[in-house]
């Protein structure tokens, strides 16, 4: 099944030490207000970041396989490359064998985006097209490429081979932010099967409403160790009082 719209990366490769999940890609959001790679916290079998209003971020994938694979990235339930209500049948980026990819925003033509940065429901893309119900997550359905059939090999070679309860601040979003240039290509990619590969799910809210949720756990304050010398000087133990 050939797709539409499968853009090839050309440029802004990210770091190899992308700190996230995945079997066939590796999925992790970067900071890029704060120049820091996001933290993921696991709660109750799901993956979270914790992300600040304000903050412009970019969505980093990386493919972990010698072949060339379809990502399919999706920000509150919107198809990155389109803006279309996501589905893993639209398009996506190409990466090329162990290749990465930052996408820093909504893809507006072959040679620009629209940043991505945090920001309060009400003034999400999402919320300002109309769909405001998916919110907070970051979705990547993988597609393998299909590969020709081989040919049958002879006898003789196939001999040779072996092989909790606080207030909830208002739910954080993605706006539309600044252009910026990012430059792609159109190229073609036949799927190798109609459903992914692999998805990957990344949830994100404030640092407030996840603290509330038990996503993330509330610091424990750190008793201050006993001083063996506390108190002034003394020529003699005095009684205690009372």
């Amino acid at each position: 099944m050939k797709t539409r719209g499968v853009l090839a990366v050309l440029g802004f490769l990210c770091a190899a030490e992308a700190a996230a999940h995945g079997g066939l890609v590796d999925l992790s959001v970067y900071d890029r207000t704060e120049a820091k790679r996001l933290p993921v916290y696991w709660h109750e079998g799901r993956a979270y970041i914790v992300g600040k209003p304000g903050n412009e971020y970019q969505v980093s994938v990386r493919n972990r396989l010698r072949e060339d694979v379809l990502t399919v990235v999706s920000v509150d339930g919107v198809n990155v490359v389109s803006g279309e209500t996501a589905q893993p049948s639209q398009a996506g980026y190409v990466l090329g064998a162990h290749r990465a990819y930052d996408i820093l925003g909504w893809r507006k033509s072959l040679a620009e985006t629209a940043a991505f940065y945090f920001t309060a429901l009400a003034d999400s893309y999402a919320a300002r097209t109309g769909r405001p119900d998916n919110v907070g997550v970051v979705g990547v359905a993988v597609f393998r490429r299909k590969q020709d059939p081989q040919p049958l090999a002879q006898p003789s070679a196939a001999a040779k081979q072996r092989s909790a309860a606080a207030a909830e601040d208002s739910r954080l979003g993605t706006g539309h932010g600044r252009r910026e240039a990012s430059y792609v290509q159109q190229v073609q990619f036949e799927r190798a099967s109609s459903a992914p590969a692999e998805t990957i799910t990344l949830y994100y809210d404030s640092y407030r409403n996840l603290l509330a949720r038990g996503v993330i756990r509330s610091p424990v304050p750190i008793a201050p160790l006993p001083q063996p010398f506390p108190g002034s000087f003394s020529k003699f133990v005095p009684d205690p009082q009372g």
